[in-house]
């Protein structure tokens, strides 16, 4: 058992060693869990994903010390299927939706799950951005969209929350490898501005803010108003913006703001700038450029990495201080290493001259990891 199990200490990066053991079978222990604070051991939300794991298997075994500091997690098989879950509102539902989505394809029955919690909030993507460029990302791997479906039947801004998301997922045996090196040129921008609690005008004033930077590079750009009433609308005032930028190769490229909470000591948000922080977020994540936002690049080399025994290449931006830890903890848990050159620079005479930030070619091949509790059809 001793050499199956990996140690920690400290809760940076729970979720990840807590979904890498899932998918590998191997125990993980974390110790020292903020064990010098004045608050020790384990979060409300960290408790909470624990919990939403638990729910996903069948025969894990958890063992948390009295002072919470100490957390043993040993994996049962993944059984899926129909789940309801209490999102803590210290993290958004977009927590949560990222741990189940590394995990829903390899389940034994397709997963039907009604998270209720925060939606949209400071922290962590939003169902909308999830929807926009996480979605998109699944289906390359799962090879379609059938059974694929994320619904938002109530949105609940931050901090009381009030949202609840409906999110299905077929499992599959095995997954596709995946060749994507050039995302081509932005062909179109698309995106969502919402509101709850506040006057309809507010997703207007928002639109047009945004539009006028945008409008000066593409004239294709089209922003949904969403303005959810009564019931719909959650616990809590807010508003904000999703925006995707889609190719002409179908990458999606995302950036996202919302305002401050309710009570925030920062004040209140104006809708005029938040719409045009966003569309300069926007740019940026452009600039950095790669087939898969920054937000999607941790689970896109977690599927590269789970793929079957093939080579699986894709180019990225610049890659996130998150996605570095997760290559480090994937190496760990499955014993792949990817290889990463850095993108060439093409001449300046070349029409496709490769404008924006500097990029990355990440190259593994795929552990052929089977999905042993679907059949093979």
């Amino acid at each position: 058992m001793a050499t199956n199990t990996l140690t920690y200490d400290g809760c940076n990066y729970l979720r990840q060693r807590l979904i890498l053991s899932t998918l590998s079978g191997k125990t993980v222990k974390v110790k020292k869990i903020r064990s010098k604070e004045d608050d020790p051991g384990l979060k409300d939300f960290e408790a909470s994903i624990i919990r939403l794991l638990d729910k996903l298997t069948n025969g894990s075994k958890i063992v948390i010390s009295e002072t919470g500091t100490s957390l043993l997690y040993q994996p049962g098989l993944l059984i899926g299927g129909k789940l309801e879950h209490e999102c803590n509102t210290q993290r958004s539902i977009g927590y949560y939706l990222e741990a189940l989505m590394c995990l829903a394809p390899f389940t034994k029955k397709p997963i039907k799950a009604i998270l209720r919690g925060v939606t949209n909030d400071q922290i962590d993507p939003s169902v909308d951005l999830i929807k926009l460029s996480t979605i998109p990302v699944l289906k390359r791997f799962l090879g379609t969209d059938e059974g694929l479906e994320l619904k938002i039947t109530r949105r609940g801004a931050a901090p009381e929350g009030g949202g609840e998301v409906i999110f299905n997922c077929p499992c599959r045996q095995k997954l596709r490898p995946l060749q994507l090196t050039d995302p081509g040129k932005i062909k179109r921008i698309r995106g969502v501005a919402w509101a709850v609690r506040v006057s309809p005008v507010t997703t207007n004033r928002i639109v047009d803010s945004a539009r006028s930077i945008l409008n000066k590079f593409l004239p294709d750009i089209y922003i949904y108003t969403d303005h959810f009433k009564g019931s719909q609308s959650g616990k809590s005032p807010g508003f904000g913006l999703t925006l995707v930028a889609e190719t002409l190769q179908g990458s999606f490229l995302c950036a996202e703001a919302a305002s401050n909470p309710k009570g925030s000591t920062k004040g209140p948000t104006i809708p005029e700038d938040l719409g045009k922080d966003t569309a300069k977020l926007l740019l940026e994540e452009i600039y950095r450029g790669g087939c898969v936002d920054s937000t999607n690049q941790s689970l896109t080399a977690l599927f590269m990495v789970l793929g079957q025994q093939d080579v699986s290449k894709v180019q990225l931006g610049t890659l996130s201080q998150y996605t570095i830890q997760f290559l480090r903890h994937i190496r760990d848990f499955l014993q792949v290493m990817f290889k990463v050159e850095q993108e060439p620079k093409k001449d300046d005479d070349d029409d496709d001259l490769q404008l924006g930030g500097e990029k990355v070619i990440m190259t593994c091949v795929g552990v052929g990891y089977s999905n042993v509790s679907k059949a093979i059809t």
